[in-house]
């Protein structure tokens, strides 16, 4: 019999080269995709909670990702791996092309949080050989590539954040490992021998990641990656048992790679089973269609305080969206599903409260930057948020940090216009004037009325808090002359 050269997943068979994304169409996960229930919370009983008792072993992993929305795909016979109870050593993939973790991470760090919890092994593969390279997924556009110093540090940084998610102790100890290590000894005819014959150009060619790039033009480097990442695959299935490798449902079309070519590449066994697995989870949106991943300004959130601070990280999930915060309850945390619907139900009964966001925003902070400093974050946060004036200079110096605060040379004679309207805090003086005429200035707790008022001092020589209408405020610091 002609052994089958394509992959099925839960929804039917689809060639690993076929479809747009080599597998079910992606459904991005957007508040509109959950269920009434989940949704608008308006149920704490019912089909979604009757669902939601999971087993706490290897079989109880996709019903729970099913129930937070975090599912999409998964290869022939997983599920009956999984229900056999026998413990499963899983990777993930990540590139290591900024100096830090970011937002965008968390969703397949959650990914290995969940399969460590249903006792899973997860390892965390670090891309110092295929940063190099550059995944061309989800790019409409060359990656500029980075120098080998520069990957290697952050490759280095990458480890003490996977930490403060996983348990890199005990039987199930998470692991991580960088491809540079294996990547680096294969010379190129023997990778041409060995993995390169295995591929045909049509069944390249006709995966989504490259389809997209065509007209714009894509280098043969990044053309290759999809080899290499099954190369990858097939050296973690080898040395370290590893039986499963999850992404995002953009790398479908590249993990399945990493099926084919393990499957060629080993004897069959005699029931017929796979060698190894795929799961995919969604595209994440938020409720505007935007990627998961970016503050509103577009910045970088990083799971790192030297990139961003713990204030602006807690700030930025205190933030969610009413529409989003269900989503992100599932997906960024581990509350049991119980919480969740008791938080889902607060959002929709008193969605004013925004207390869904703030159990979001404290448990991810915690787990991020650690409860000291998430609860240092909260208290700071509903002091910028508080009626009452400023006066420690440590919380200023930390709101100046988390808020990019300005700063403003207090020189003799310059007015409290003249200083906001320099320092850009406001267009203009003339703007300036008119916010003052009307009332709408208040600087360390001081109303000032007078368009000609000088500059009231910094508290503590060094701080101004200042209050622009009923909604804004900025943290300014004095700087020499």
């Amino acid at each position: 019999m002609r052994r089958r050269r394509y992959h099925r997943v839960r929804e039917g068979p689809f060639p690993p080269s076929g479809r747009a994304q080599d597998g079910p169409p992606i459904d991005p996960v957007t508040p509109e995709g959950l269920s009434p229930t989940v949704r608008d919370g308006s149920a704490t009983s019912g089909p979604v909670l009757d669902a939601a008792v999971f087993d706490p072993g290897p079989g109880g992993l996709i019903p729970e990702l099913r129930w937070r929305g975090m599912f999409h795909a998964a290869s022939d016979g997983l599920e009956a791996r999984l229900g056999s109870g026998r413990p499963i050593t899983a990777y993930i993939g990540f590139d290591p092309s900024g100096p830090w973790l970011h937002i965008g991470h968390l969703v397949p760090i959650f990914g290995l949080i969940q399969l460590q919890r249903h006792g899973g092994r997860p390892i965390a593969l670090v891309g110092g050989g295929t940063g190099m390279i550059g995944d061309p997924s989800g790019r409409s556009s060359e990656r500029n590539l980075l120098s080998r110093e520069q990957l290697e540090a952050n490759v280095a940084s990458i480890r003490p954040q996977l930490e403060r998610f996983l348990d890199f102790s005990g039987p199930l100890a998470a692991r991580m490992v960088n491809n540079l290590d294996w990547l680096e000894p294969i010379r190129l005819l023997d990778f041409l021998r060995d993995v390169g014959k295995h591929f045909t150009i049509p069944y390249m060619l006709a995966k989504d990641s490259v389809q997209v790039r065509l007209e714009g033009g894509l280098s043969f480097t990044e053309f290759s990656y999809m080899l290499i990442q099954a190369t990858d695959y097939q050296h973690l299935h080898r040395e370290h048992g590893v039986e499963l490798q999850m992404g995002g449902a953009d790398q479908w079309g590249n993990i399945t790679a990493g099926l084919e070519l393990i499957r060629r590449t080993s004897e069959g066994r005699p029931d017929g089973s796979p060698h190894a697995y795929a799961l995919a989870y969604p595209l994440l949106l938020n409720a505007s269609g935007a990627k998961f991943g970016k503050s509103e300004s577009g910045d970088s959130v990083w799971l790192h305080p030297d990139g961003t601070s713990p204030y602006a990280f807690y700030q930025h999930w205190l933030n969610t969206d009413d529409r989003d915060v269900a989503t992100h309850l599932r997906w960024f945390t581990t509350f049991e599903p119980e919480r969740t619907l008791a938080l889902d139900a607060a959002v929709a009964e008193h969605p004013e409260r925004r207390e869904a966001q703030r159990e979001l925003a404290l448990d991810i902070t915690a787990r991020v930057h650690g409860e000291v400093a998430a609860a240092q974050a909260r208290a700071d946060s509903a002091a910028l948020f508080g009626p009452e004036p400023l006066r420690d200079p440590a919380v200023f110096e930390r709101l100046h940090a988390g808020t990019r605060g300005f700063e403003a040379v207090l020189a003799d004679g310059l007015t409290a216009a003249a200083v906001l309207a320099d320092a850009g805090v406001l267009a203009s003086r003339s703007e300036a004037r008119r916010l003052i005429q009307n009332g709408g200035l208040t600087i360390n707790g001081e109303s000032i009325g007078d368009p000609n008022a000088p500059m009231p001092a910094p508290i503590a020589g060094e701080w101004w808090d200042v209050r622009i209408g009923k909604r804004r405020r900025e943290i300014g610091r004095a700087k020499p002359s």
